[in-house]
């Protein structure tokens, strides 16, 4: 074991909630004599959440307390005499140097966040630290490869995905995939100071939401065993990837946004594995990578497209149509079974998101920042970089963006990944006795159909609230004028 040169350091844990594979408890262990690690509910992030019932704050807190039973568990199995998290509530720019003070620590670990807020909150941290003789060391963990580490020959970021990929893939190697060893050097783990415990949900102003009874497991071993289910069926990932009726993805999303999952685990997965699903899912992984180094090299896409000129498109002001949309009311069945998805579980499976991403987009017109602030503030995964890239994508804004004159028709697709309407009949159960033949645009049904399945078009189910064929016509023209 390496002879630590600091005599005590804090890990401040943020999007990383495990105890395995984690960059900046490594460095750590392997520096510092004694380790105290910390968590920070921070009210920065909480105050502005919309609805005191969030799940996202709910798959933090259990995973935030496995995690502090993780660190005891690894502390004690190494000897040590215990170990766990110090839990606070409030601002972190403030609590972490004023927690490094009173635990006297030399330095500060964590990993990084490439987002413009969480950047500038790091810096105020680690400038309050420096200022009080504190150190603050920052390690790359929630990607593979970051900021300006897959450049073009030019030495610029890459703009468009496939070359990106490419590169990402020749730069590859085992040594960017190997696991921090932090069992190793576990035993320098330090308990938390006599007295601390963890928060309820209610002492950080949330109550519990409907999380436990979507039965989606949580926290770190909750990550291991959809692993371990998705691995044994990876090989069909490229087939049943695009079909939301079938479990054909492997809904670690939420986990790899809070960090109960490494991506270097997943990624060496893939590798490992090799054939047609996981080649095709480990392109899913370093998209993920795509989107982080867009925000990190281009913050400005935060509020504004990627490709400036599409600022000038004129969007409707329509928020009767936003509301339609945002409630499952469209008379699409597919778009409206996707939104009601989002609003009863958190999740929208991908193809998905993009489909209802283009449909307030290009068939209702209305600005993609009002859907993506929708998704930001619904999905349990959200993740700022790849909800602001799939927004972009879809909207045709964007780096890489699906090319404006191509428009996902909402029927077709219906019919082509979700043949039979078992998606649709899940979320839409008003439509359970639609015949199969009218199921993806039940407008189409005749009175006499209407009668035979108990559903009345505009008034058990809403019409359609644009003309797909009219509306495409529009998209073009609106996209056509800015292209001159």
């Amino acid at each position: 074991m390496t002879a630590p040169h600091l005599p005590s350091a804090l890990v401040w844990f943020r999007r990383d909630l495990r105890t395995d594979d984690h960059a900046a408890l490594y460095h750590a262990l392997r520096s510092a004599g004694r380790v105290f690690c910390a968590f920070v509910f921070d009210t920065e992030i909480l105050d502005v959440l919309p609805d005191r019932r969030d799940r996202r704050v709910e798959f933090i807190h259990a995973a935030v307390t496995e995690l502090d039973r993780g660190l005891d568990a690894l502390a004690r199995a190494a000897g040590a005499t215990g170990g766990g998290l110090i839990v606070r509530h409030g601002r972190a720019d403030e609590l972490v140097p004023r927690l490094a003070r009173e635990l006297g620590v030399a330095q500060v670990f964590t990993n990084r966040d490439y987002e413009p807020a969480a950047i500038a909150r790091d810096r105020r941290v680690a400038e309050r630290l420096a200022a009080d003789g504190i150190g603050y060391a920052d390690f790359k963990d929630q990607v593979v490869f970051e900021r300006d580490e897959v450049l073009t020959q030019a030495g610029q970021p890459f703009s468009v995905f496939t070359p990106y990929r490419n590169a990402w893939l020749r730069k590859l190697d085992p040594f960017f995939l190997q696991a921090y060893p932090v069992e190793r050097h576990a035993g320098r783990l330090a308990p938390p100071p006599a007295g601390e415990s963890m928060p309820d949900l209610a002492a950080l102003g949330f109550q519990p939401t409907n999380l436990a009874g979507l039965r989606l497991p949580l926290g770190m071993s909750g990550a291991r065993r959809l692993f371990a289910e998705f691995r044994e069926r990876i090989d069909r990932y490229r087939e049943a990837r695009d079909f939301p009726a079938v479990k054909g993805v492997s809904y670690l999303s939420p986990h790899l946004r809070f960090g109960t999952v490494s991506i270097r685990a997943l990624a060496a997965c893939a590798c490992q594995r090799g054939g047609a699903g996981a080649e095709t899912w480990l392109a899913e992984l370093i998209w993920r990578d795509f989107y982080h180094m867009i925000l990190w090299h281009h913050p400005r896409v935060v509020a504004a497209s990627f490709r400036p000129e599409y600022d000038r498109i004129s969007w409707d002001d329509a928020p009767e149509l936003f509301a339609a949309w945002r409630d499952g009311r469209t008379g699409y069945p597919l778009v409206d079974a996707a939104m009601r998805q989002l609003e009863q579980t958190g999740y929208m499976h991908n193809r998905l998101r993009m489909l209802t991403a283009s449909f307030l987009t290009k068939d209702l017109g209305i600005d993609w920042r009002l859907g993506e602030r929708h998704f930001a503030a619904k999905l349990l995964d959200f993740d700022l970089a790849a909800n602001n890239g799939g927004w972009q994508w879809a909207a045709s804004t964007g780096c890489d963006a699906q090319p404006w004159f191509r428009i996902f028709n909402p029927v077709t697709q219906s019919e082509k990944f979700d043949p039979q309407g078992r998606f649709i009949r899940r979320y839409l159960p008003e439509l359970e006795p639609v015949p199969d033949r009218f199921i993806h645009a039940p407008w189409k049904m005749g009175g006499i159909d209407q009668d035979a399945a108990a559903v009345r078009i505009g008034r058990d189910y809403p019409a359609p609230i644009v003309d797909h064929a009219a509306a495409r016509e529009r998209t073009l023209a609106r996209f056509g004028v800015v292209r001159g």
